[in-house]
């Protein structure tokens, strides 16, 4: 059972962001289906532990949950070909849902961490979850307030609306919750952490932590699916 990643991994990563051209990613591709493999059973191992208390990821595969190293350069001036990191995304549906989920992003020099939340969800996911804020507050703040969450996080991030969302007021208990259009939190990971068994032992006790915030935003989510299929 792989419970950490090798040093050589971090390494490839940190020579990439120094070389991100074609020519010497060809050079080098080896040492990238070495951390591509690496990473891959890390994962393998971290998916078999996260099952226990997360049924949505029990026979899911590395591959369907990791995301490509190429980046979409068509419509971005950053013109560099390859990613700097390493990721995937713990899901049920996959890496391409828009289900909350476990992010894991390993980059060097202390860079990597464990995100859980939901991002950017479309305009009536993002609408429901703002509802369910509004109704469950309590229940919310009581989340973020837990002390097994707040051993791993500091608390919610994301991208905000500088104004009050349409149907709320601006003395609203919840508004700085419910300007999100993002609701994440992260616990970052060193370098020292992922060389080591460490890396499974605290990812999976962060995964464990916020699996309750993702719980939260599932429902309203999952609720709003059931009620689209009622309608067809």
């Amino acid at each position: 059972m792989k419970k950490h990643l090798e040093p050589s991994t971090l390494d490839f990563i940190r020579d990439l962001r120094q070389n991100n051209q074609r020519e010497w990613f060809e050079q080098n591709r080896s040492r990238y289906e070495a951390a591509r493999q690496d990473f891959i059973s890390f994962l393998k191992t971290l998916l078999q532990g996260a099952a226990q208390f997360e049924s949505a990821l029990e026979g899911q595969e590395p591959k369907d949950l990791m995301f490509r190293i190429y980046r979409d350069v068509r419509f971005s001036n950053d013109k560099r070909p390859y990613k700097d990191h390493i990721c995937a995304y713990m899901a049920e549906g996959g890496r391409k849902t828009i289900n909350p989920g476990f992010y894991l992003h390993i980059s060097p020099n202390d860079g990597s961490f464990l995100a859980g939340g939901v991002w950017m969800p479309p305009a009536p996911e993002l609408k429901a979850i703002r509802q369910e804020i509004d109704y469950n507050y309590e229940e919310l703040k009581g989340l973020l307030n837990d002390p097994s969450f707040k051993k791993y996080y500091a608390g919610i991030g994301g991208e905000k609306l500088k104004t009050t969302p349409k149907g709320y007021d601006s003395d609203n208990p919840a508004i700085d919750l419910l300007r999100h259009k993002s609701w994440n939190t992260t616990y970052m990971l060193t370098d020292e952490v992922v060389t080591s068994d460490r890396l499974y032992d605290e990812v999976l006790a962060a995964m464990k932590a916020v699996k309750p915030l993702n719980d939260f935003f599932l429902r309203p989510m999952k609720e709003l699916k059931e009620f689209k299929a009622e309608e067809v």
